[in-house]
């Protein structure tokens, strides 16, 4: 798995110039999958010389014109080849919990504020997601989204990063919680 597939999964939501699609993709896959801008834009060249993508220049009026990219078939067989391939377990790299495994060793009050920070942030994407949830189900309950959407790709990425979150904030609760005791 690499860059280029997050990008063609990416444009699965329609055309999108560069721009668009940076922020698209920090909305839709940044989550599960991190790049700069820069990586982006390297790697949407490559998908046009590949053959991957289309790109086409948009004429704008008191703007520099932009160039939006479009998924191909190739593009498409190249996703769809993909999803055939076992993905690789996940690694964790946080070092957070690096620090937190040295907790004893360090200062204990800085990790404290860290972990509380962490928790602010948790709790603003998880309701960031709530919000994109919402947005997604439109009036519907999730059974009639899950019968009757004809993509339920973006869906089941966005219930892992609100599992996600939802944990993170419980660990973080708990973990505040426990230094909090071992104050007193």
């Amino acid at each position: 798995m690499s860059l280029r597939h997050a990008v063609l999964a990416a444009l699965l939501e329609g055309e999108a110039s560069g721009y668009e699609l940076a922020k698209r993709f920090d909305v839709s896959v940044a989550e599960f999958w991190s790049a700069t801008p820069q990586q982006l834009y390297r790697d949407l060249d490559r998908l046009e010389t590949d053959g991957l993508v289309d790109a086409r220049v948009v004429e704008q009026h008191r703007r520099p014109n932009k160039r939006v990219f479009s998924l191909t078939e190739a593009g498409l067989a190249e996703l769809h080849t993909s999803t055939t391939e076992p993905a690789r377990p996940p690694a964790i790299r946080d070092e957070l919990m690096v620090k937190m495994q040295a907790l004893d060793t360090g200062d204990q009050q800085t990790l404290r504020a860290t972990v509380a920070a962490r928790l602010t942030r948790s709790t603003a994407k998880l309701a960031r997601y709530d919000r994109m949830r919402d947005k997604l189900l439109n009036g519907r309950d999730e059974d009639t989204y899950l019968r009757d959407s004809n993509r339920i790709g973006p869906y089941l990425t966005l219930m892992a990063g609100r599992m996600y979150e939802q944990a993170y904030i419980t660990w973080a609760e708990r973990t505040l919680a426990i230094l909090d005791a071992r104050q007193h």
